[in-house]
């Protein structure tokens, strides 16, 4: 099914014409829970990879600020919590039973952390004729996104792009090694989920606009936001427009960046001095309080119970505290290292 964004409650650029320049094409990808294959489009699902070329690995030092768990128990833990939620019962009655906490405890336990490189785990894989806009290196139709899930300098998982063209895949590796260790609370497992790729256009967040025009669009959506909600100041100002003009929430390609708890600086590249451009935005949920005007069409109307697969989330990724996290790239070349942070 596609994914359709609601319009914009007002076309801001057509209120402020200096944003027409400013504009970008963002991909939104819409994850939904689903079976991929590896010739499809996926956030979390199997990559179509060479049986002779190795699996990569992480060998750098870890935080780990809880016991590591194994990818196998992440999911077992899932699986058990989401048939609890789901399973009808009494307000009175328990959500475990004493056999199923007892089982959950030794689940959440963890265990030492491995001494071994770890392998990496699938977050993305995205072909070009899928994502309108996402451009690769010559030859290459399909970027594929790797992370070793725990935490690494900066409090995130640290990536991994591979660029490849499909048709030199002859033989495919099946069973691809998992990771030894995964974080505590499996923030960094993402769940298998199809694609529903859909172009929007975003302005930037008003931390990258001229003072001069940031302070008219924060007394714009002061105003504006005052005539719509009069007895709630929540999303006054500067917030109204970004949360709601400017840059869309969720998984996506391209774009702005979501500037939330800290304020730009200059990203450039290490190698050649380029600035960089965002790539691949990872985000903690689609939508939230502050950004339902952006949930679309099709999931206004979600009915039935939910268990812990909330469905502003179907990968379950988070970052840091709900945040985003942005793989940025070089636009002089591909080869250039990527840069990654949170926002």
């Amino acid at each position: 099914m596609a994914r359709t964004t609601p319009p914009r409650p007002v076309d801001i650029a057509a209120v402020f014409p200096e944003l027409v320049p400013l504009a970008r094409r963002a991909v939104r990808l819409h994850p939904r829970p689903g079976r991929p294959t590896i010739h499809e489009s996926s956030i979390g699902g199997p990559l179509l990879w060479p049986a002779d070329e190795d699996w990569p690995a992480c060998s750098d030092e870890h935080d780990h600020w809880q016991p590591p768990a194994s990818l196998d128990d992440i999911r077992r833990r899932r699986d058990l919590l989401e048939a609890a939620w789901l399973r009808p019962r009494p307000s009175h009655e328990n959500l475990l039973t004493p056999e199923q906490r007892a089982y959950l405890d030794k689940l959440e336990a963890g265990h030492p952390p491995h001494s071994a490189p770890n392998p990496l785990l699938p977050v993305a894989q995205l072909y070009l004729r899928d994502v309108p806009g996402l451009v690769g290196p010559e030859g290459a139709d399909v970027l594929q996104v790797l992370w070793c899930p725990l935490d690494h300098k900066g409090g995130m998982p640290t990536a991994r792009l591979i660029w490849r063209d499909s048709t030199d895949v002859q033989k495919v590796l099946t069973n691809p090694p998992a990771p030894l260790d995964v974080d505590h609370f499996g923030h960094y497992v993402p769940e298998p989920c199809v694609l529903h790729p859909e172009v929007v256009t975003e302005y930037p967040a008003s931390h990258e606009l001229p003072d001069e025009l940031a302070e008219r669009l924060h007394a714009w959506g002061r105003a504006e936001w005052a005539e719509l909600h009069p007895d709630d100041e929540q999303y006054a100002g500067s917030a109204y427009y970004q949360f709601e003009h400017s840059v869309a929430p969720g998984w996506k390609v391209g774009g702005w960046g979501p500037w939330s708890f800290c304020d730009p600086w200059p990203m450039n590249c290490d190698t050649c001095g380029s600035e960089y451009r965002p790539l691949l935005t990872i985000s903690s949920g689609e939508w939230d309080g502050g950004s339902g005007s952006w949930i679309p069409l099709e999931d206004r109307d979600h009915t039935g119970p939910v268990g812990i697969r909330n469905p502003s989330d179907p990968p379950m990724v988070q970052i840091g505290r709900g945040y985003n996290m942005q793989i940025y790239t070089c636009p002089t070349s591909f080869d250039h290292p990527h840069l990654e942070i949170m926002q």
